[in-house]
């Protein structure tokens, strides 16, 4: 009987406790499903008072997990929320973030959000990925973004951000990519940054970030893409930067960093892409730059470095970008720049560098882009040029280029921007040039270029100022402003400040030139041959007469006689005033007869050497030899002429017969 009992209380005890252990489970069952559905519709409310799916939930369903950009997981809770690009406004605080314990992924990126980031944000203690980059959201990075221990991702660039980096950005030792580029962020780096190992791309450009790079980046070694470029960072790149073995892209460009470029830095040899452009660097360019073999890209522009470039440059064939311009380096181009046979874009202008373009630069097929503006080059431009098939801007202006604009030019079928001016270039503008169909842009401005406007050109703008352009300018670019065309006279046209062309206008002025001026001379030249002969051949006869008048500077001059009397022909003709010739003395002369070579007879008055010292009387001499080579009567003897010199002075008067003229003479008060 009691065996029994014990069976039955036993059998009692086992139905009694399955039947609580079943209630139980059923009651806990029950309560978990109440709370999934409780959360489930908190998110539900939290999306539908955030206004963003308005529009997106689709007719068919109300279920949230189907809505645009959610997905949750198998128990109905949501992990992801996607509505990148999805042009939805309001202030970001209008999702509430605590409704979402066990959100994952957050993308709200390329939106109109606005207003900052909540605090509340710590709520999200699940969150691996937060994407709110290209918004309009403002304030500061709330530090509780540190107690998001599980993030791997926090991109908020191209945001209006401001403030400080949070020192607890440090805590999250997880992240691996940190994005804060585009922002107004200031201050310093935060040291705490070190505390990142895990970090792998690290951009913070384009902020007013100050101070100089902490050393503790070096510990950063899992980075491989760092920018720290369109800051106000200075001092020098730290050494323990050469850490950073993981590196592939280095950009410092934009700062106020300065020194000597470290050596160090190429000991970093998986970098491919580096940029130190628009800093202070100065010195030259290290050798050891060969030791980046994977380089691709490689932007020096805008500092202060000197020297040459160094032909080790060269051996970095894999180089696509290379930039060098604005700094002040000389020598000229390298020839080993045709090894770059990847190169698609080069810069080298606005430095010192001479010389010509070498022939070796037109081996660069894959060349798009090409400046060697504002350098010393001189020169022709290449003929070769017109290999570079691929080429889109060339800009040789600002240099000492001549000669003419190849012909060549024009296989460069790809060209949008062709900028020549300031040069030195001649010849007309080649008719190949209207063989480059998508030319948008070309300068000719400053050059000696002459002929006509080629009527074959694309419509463009375009500046031909300041050449020797003539003829008309083609209809099709006369809606082109004055300023496009001032500086060339010989040009005309439906422009404003140009004359129109007439029917004789449209003829080139050479042709116009040469009409005016040697048309007319063609007709006088023969004139001007014949009149040089005749005077070749009267020259002849008296050779000996000019030469000496030259020779002696004498003041001579004869009137009412063929040709002139040479001072040695009558000195000849007396024997040097010999005696025998002497025909009369008086009180100021003697009176000489003297026959001339043609046979012509006249009288000399030659004066006493005394008289030839005194000034006065030299002066009254000179009077008298013009008064009577002027006055004309009967009662006077004509005079011919007379001679003038320090040595000796005499008048040269017709010669009379029957010694009248002696009377005349020996009288003074009768020889007036």
């Amino acid at each position: 009987m009691a065996c029994a009992f014990s069976d039955t209380c036993r059998a009692v005890i086992v139905f009694i406790w399955t039947a609580l252990t079943l209630s139980i489970v059923h009651v806990a069952s029950a309560t978990n499903i109440s709370i999934h559905v409780a959360v489930s519709e908190i998110e539900r409310q939290a999306l539908l008072n955030s206004g963003w799916w308005k529009d997106r939930i689709p007719q068919n369903t109300s279920d949230h997990c189907g809505w645009v950009g959610i997905t949750c997981d198998y128990e109905g809770r949501i992990t992801d929320i996607g509505l990148q690009k999805s042009n939805i406004k309001g202030e970001l605080g209008r999702l509430n973030f605590s409704c979402f314990p066990n959100l994952q992924y957050l993308d709200l990126g390329s939106n109109n959000l606005s207003g900052s980031i909540p605090s509340q944000i710590d709520s999200l203690s699940n969150l691996t990925y937060i994407y709110l980059y290209e918004n309009n959201l403002t304030g500061t990075i709330p530090k509780e973004i540190g107690s998001l221990r599980n993030l791997e991702v926090l991109d908020l660039g191209s945001n209006n951000l401001n403030g400080t980096i949070p020192i607890e950005i440090g805590s999250v030792r997880n992240l691996e990519t940190l994005s804060l580029d585009g922002n107004k962020l200031s201050g310093t780096i935060p040291i705490e940054i070190e505390s990142l190992r895990n970090l792998q791309w690290l951009d913070l450009s384009s902020n007013k970030l100050s101070g100089t790079i902490p050393k503790e980046i070096g510990s950063l070694r899992n980075l491989k893409e760092l920018d720290l470029s369109s800051n106000k960072l200075g001092g020098v790149l730290p050494q323990e930067i050469e850490n950073l073995k993981s590196l592939t892209a280095l950009s410092m460009d934009a700062n106020n960093l300065g020194g000597p470029i470290p050596s160090t830095l190429f000991r970093l040899t998986n970098i491919e892409y580096l940029s130190l452009g628009f800093n202070r660097f100065n010195g030259s360019i290290p050798r050891e730059i060969v030791n980046l073999k994977n380089l691709t890209s490689l932007s020096l522009g805008g500092n202060k470095l000197t020297g040459h470039i160094p032909s080790t440059l060269g051996r970095l064939t894999s180089l696509q970008i290379l930039d060098l311009s604005s700094n002040q380096l000389h020598s000229s181009i390298p020839l080993v720049i045709g090894n770059f046979s990847a190169l698609s874009y080069l810069d080298l202008s606005d430095n010192r560098i001479c010389g010509i373009i070498p022939d070796e630069l037109t081996k660069l097929s894959h060349l798009k882009y090409l400046n060697l503006s504002s350098n010393l080059l001189s020169g022709q431009i290449p003929f070769a040029i017109g290999k570079l098939f691929n080429l889109a801007s060339l800009d040789l202006s600002k240099n000492k280029l001549s000669g003419s604009i190849p012909t060549e030019i024009g296989n460069c079928s790809e060209l949008r921007n062709l900028t020549l001016n300031h040069n030195s270039l001649n010849g007309s503008i080649p008719l190949e040039m209207g063989k480059i169909l998508w030319l948008q842009n070309l300068d000719l401005s400053h050059n000696n270029l002459s002929g006509t406007i080629p009527k074959t050109l694309p419509p463009m703008y375009l500046d031909m100022s300041f050449n020797s352009l003539e003829g008309e300018i083609p209809t099709y670019l006369q809606g082109h402003p004055p300023k496009s065309f001032v500086g060339n006279n010989g040009l005309c046209g439906h422009v404003k400040g140009f004359p129109s062309c007439s029917q004789s206008q449209k003829h080139p002025p050479s042709i116009i030139l040469f009409v005016k001026i040697f048309l007319p001379l063609s007709l006088i030249l023969p004139f001007i041959i014949l009149g040089f002969i005749l005077l070749l051949k009267r020259q002849n006869k008296t050779p000996k007469l000019n030469s000496r008048a030259a020779k002696n500077g004498d003041v001579f001059s004869v009137w009412n006689y063929d040709g002139k009397i040479l001072y040695e022909d009558l000195i000849n003709a007396t024997e040097d005033f010999h005696i025998k010739y002497c025909i009369g003395t008086g009180g100021y002369g003697s009176v000489y007869k003297a026959e001339l070579p043609e046979g012509k007879v006249v009288a000399l008055k030659k004066l006493h050497h005394s008289e030839t010292e005194d000034s006065a009387f030299v002066k009254s001499f000179q009077n008298e030899a013009h008064v009577l080579s002027t006055v004309r009567h009967r009662n006077i003897v004509k005079l011919y002429g007379f001679c003038l010199h320090k040595k000796c002075m005499f008048l040269i008067y017709e010669y009379m017969e029957r010694g009248s003229l002696f009377c005349v003479l020996r009288d003074d008060d009768e020889a007036i």
